[in-house]
């Protein structure tokens, strides 16, 4: 790897591509496999194409993986048939694409979610919605999800204009900017949750899957961390890192502000160990599969 490279890359630039080499290395992306277009890279991770295509060209020179026009970017090279982990790979983390894997593997799949946008999820959703429609695995008999966002009518703390000084924030323009992005982080999250659902949906719609149910509420809490649950089996949970970075509104205005990043999260698993009540996963898997249910119960509203 070359290190002037990636020192010069900035924060966005190391955070996904420590993120792309981690998912090589633990199977997320097997060799022989394809990595997801720039396209949904870059929306999953909030970033722009050309940061997306910049990090894909350094996996590129380091080995990692090849890239042809019209054919996307496809993995020749991993840590694990290394033998070894070279220096450079970063320690591995938890991946919510095996964890989905997981989930889809089984004959009925239960998800219980709760995060900011949906974004990441609807990734890996859509990813194993086309393995089902290819024949890659089996389609499970029954889907059953339940998300849990924030309500649209709370004022976030990020997404969040930086605070200017002068002329700016006397002219009232600092409001303006603030609505601006929370309407933009309001329309990322009406758009992932549509693509979302249309996703799970067809598999019902097209017959491969039998039955599908898909319900998304919205609770008065800003996530401090992101939830995934596998209900008696298994979590996922990390919290939001808040970072300073730049936002580029509809209108083409760029402006710094703070943010969390899906890809900043370190997310950490923990499994239900039925054999023992008093276990470190277990305990952790019902504490917070009993604060999901409460939040359901009686906080949620419709989204």
């Amino acid at each position: 790897m070359s290190a002037g490279r990636v020192e010069g890359g900035g924060r966005e630039f190391n955070s996904l591509l420590e993120e792309l080499r981690a998912r090589i290395a633990d199977g997320t992306y097997p060799v022989g496999g394809s990595l997801p277009s720039q396209r949904l890279l870059a929306e999953e991770a909030g970033l722009s194409r050309d940061t997306v295509q910049r990090v894909l060209n350094e996996l590129k020179s380091e080995g990692w993986i090849e890239t042809r026009q019209g054919s996307g970017s496809r993995v020749v090279r991993s840590p694990i048939h290394l033998g070894k982990q070279p220096q450079e790979t970063p320690r591995l983390r938890a991946a919510l694409g095996p964890f989905i894997a997981r989930a889809f593997a089984q004959s009925t799949v239960q998800l219980d979610v709760f995060t900011l946008t949906s974004e990441s999820l609807d990734a890996h959703i859509r990813l194993q919605a086309e393995t089902i429609r290819t024949r890659e695995i089996r389609a499970p008999q029954r889907i059953e999800l339940r998300m849990l966002l924030p309500s649209e009518s709370l004022e976030l703390p990020y997404p969040r204009a930086k605070t200017p000084v002068g002329e700016l924030a006397e002219s009232g323009q600092l409001d303006r900017l603030q609505e601006q992005i929370q309407e933009r982080h309001r329309g990322i999250t009406r758009r992932h949750v549509t693509s979302l659902r249309s996703a799970l949906r067809d598999l019902e719609t097209e017959g491969l899957v039998p039955s599908v149910a898909v319900e998304i509420r919205t609770v008065p809490l800003v996530p401090s961390f992101k939830l995934y649950l596998r209900r008696g089996v298994e979590a996922l949970f990390g919290p939001y890192e808040v970072v300073e970075r730049s936002i580029l509104l509809d209108d083409e205005t760029e402006i710094e502000a703070l943010d969390v990043l899906g890809f900043g999260s370190t997310l950490t698993r923990h499994v239900n160990d039925e054999g023992d009540p008093n276990s470190t996963g277990t305990v952790f898997m019902e504490s917070m599969q009993t604060w999901f249910d409460a939040c359901w119960e009686r906080l949620a509203a419709t989204f």
